[in-house]
């Protein structure tokens, strides 16, 4: 009968500990959810300030899935998406001629790094992060514009 008792808590420890353990640093981002970027707040000299964007994160497997949904400066309806994991590998984007793929490594729950490329030439870098209190998401991406020039665009984004 010990055996089966020691069996028995050895289960139960398991069971409690198993999903424990699949909660990895992946699933501690707190960008996960719905941001709105605040124009007012924002600057925009690598691309043209969009009139209006939202970004969508969702866990997915071992990383997340991103989406955003918009209007650019010209007033055209935009929509991209990437499914990465936060391993440094470029994983496939669509929907923007800027880049074509996408890699992550997350530092920390609330700060991720990132490469995107076009045509497996570097297109641009970006450190997103979210504030202490979780409401203002902050993406700062570098790369060069459009004559030839280094430039940055800081975007900040509201959770809503």
């Amino acid at each position: 009968m010990p055996s089966l008792l020691r069996t028995l808590a050895f289960g139960s420890v398991l069971a409690t500990l198993a999903p424990a353990a699949a909660l990895t640093a992946q699933a501690t981002d707190r960008a996960i959810g719905t941001w709105t970027l605040d124009v007012a707040k924002s600057k925009y000299s690598l691309t043209a300030m969009p009139k209006n964007l939202t970004l969508t994160y969702k866990t997915s497997g071992q990383g997340l899935t991103v989406s955003t949904t918009g209007v650019d400066a010209q007033g055209k309806p935009t929509a991209t998406g990437y499914t990465a994991n936060y391993d440094g590998k470029d994983y496939p984007a669509t929907g923007t001629p800027d880049y074509d793929t996408v890699s992550l490594t997350q530092i920390d729950a609330s700060t991720v790094q990132a490469t995107r490329k076009k045509g497996g030439k570097v297109a641009s870098t970006f450190q997103r992060v979210v504030s202490a209190d979780g409401k203002v998401l902050t993406i700062t991406t570098k790369g060069t514009n459009a004559k030839g020039q280094t430039a940055t665009d800081v975007g900040v984004f509201e959770k809503q």
